[in-house]
């Protein structure tokens, strides 16, 4: 009788262990198929002349974490995460798919305003990333102390998708308007939208807009009407175009902006050449105009090389020379390595 309950035992464990495992795979399945991880670095040196006295420096320029979940076939989450500096979320929303054509997103992430703000800093083409105009209208990098520095990213619902065969891409947001991790000072909303057209294959011509009222964060010598916590007019807009063809790719855009009664403009062209199939010569005129009345303007010429030695893995090095038009030029070497996983 004992050997026979002590077999019953044996067997059942087997049974339970078994089970245990088949549930634990099932388990380790599902979350390879709905979860998906990501993250790169981004790691250099910088040689800068400016001022009166020049620096060098290695430095750490981004850390980033990102994780995709797929709760059903249209239903998302997406959480990004910043380790570089101080850590701090980047990105996170959830979106739902209605139409193919209607995607609604709500949560923080990127405004769509301008073609360059969207894009990730692992396939834009200068270590410094985005364009002097970029990085003042778009909030990206605290260039405006009104705006503060938020990543060109923001709080709100959006809602985007393609049209007609995907000639034509849209989004149309209502945003905070005050940056990220902060709630609204203000009360009033932004309203952001772009539109892309693509008659070709290899080009893509549009714009983009922001309208509404800003809560200055802290005050600004370009425009010192304007107190910390005051509310402000706060209005953007953009005009460019891309090519992607197999030996060049270009990039291109006008942008104009007005905060209070201060306006400013500037535009971009930056264009890389590929010479071999993983290595390609940069080049790209920036300028930009802080307040056009006042005629404070700089003008970067940049020319690099960059090396795609590994899937999404790259080699960067830069010489920028940087013109204001007040002030004295001054040079800027940088180098910068790409791991992405």
């Amino acid at each position: 009788m004992k050997r026979i309950l002590l077999s019953c035992f044996l067997l059942l464990s087997v049974y339970t262990l078994r089970a245990q495992d088949a549930c634990l795979n099932d388990v380790v399945n599902t979350l390879k198929e709905r979860i998906s991880l990501a993250g790169y670095a981004q790691v250099g040196y910088t040689y800068d002349d400016a001022g009166e006295k020049a620096s060098n420096t290695f430095d750490l320029k981004r850390v980033i974490f990102m994780a995709r979940g797929k709760i059903t076939d249209k239903w998302s989450c997406y959480f990004m995460y910043s380790f570089a500096n101080t850590g701090k979320i980047l990105e996170a929303y959830t979106e739902y798919q209605f139409l193919p054509q209607l995607t609604a997103r709500i949560g923080q992430f990127k405004t769509m305003y301008t073609i360059e703000n969207p894009m990730s800093p692992c396939f834009v083409e200068l270590i410094n990333c985005y364009s002097q105009a970029v990085n003042y209208l778009a909030g990206i990098n605290g260039s405006d102390p009104l705006y503060g520095s938020n990543s060109g990213r923001d709080m709100g619902l959006l809602i985007y998708g393609d049209l007609f065969k995907k000639k034509v891409s849209y989004n149309l947001a209502v945003m905070n308007g005050q940056g990220i991790n902060l709630k609204d000072k203000n009360n009033h909303k932004d309203i952001v939208g772009s539109l892309m057209v693509h008659p070709l294959d290899w080009l893509s011509v549009g714009g983009s807009f922001i309208k509404g009222k800003g809560c200055a964060v802290a005050a600004s010598s370009v425009n010192p009407d304007i107190a910390a916590g005051d509310s402000y007019v706060r209005n953007r807009w953009s005009a460019g175009a891309t090519i992607q063809t197999k030996p060049v790719s270009l990039r291109t855009e006008y942008l104009a902006g007005k905060d209070g009664h201060i306006k400013s403009d500037g535009y971009y062209a930056t264009a890389s050449v590929h010479v071999f199939p993983k290595f390609d010569v940069i080049a790209s005129y920036d300028y930009f105009n802080k307040d056009k009345a006042q005629d404070y303007k700089q003008s970067n010429y940049v020319a690099g090389v960059q090396w795609w030695f590994y899937p999404k893995c790259r080699l960067q090095a830069q010489y920028t020379y940087c013109d204001p038009h007040k002030g004295e030029s001054s040079n800027l070497l940088q180098a910068q390595l790409q791991v992405r996983f």
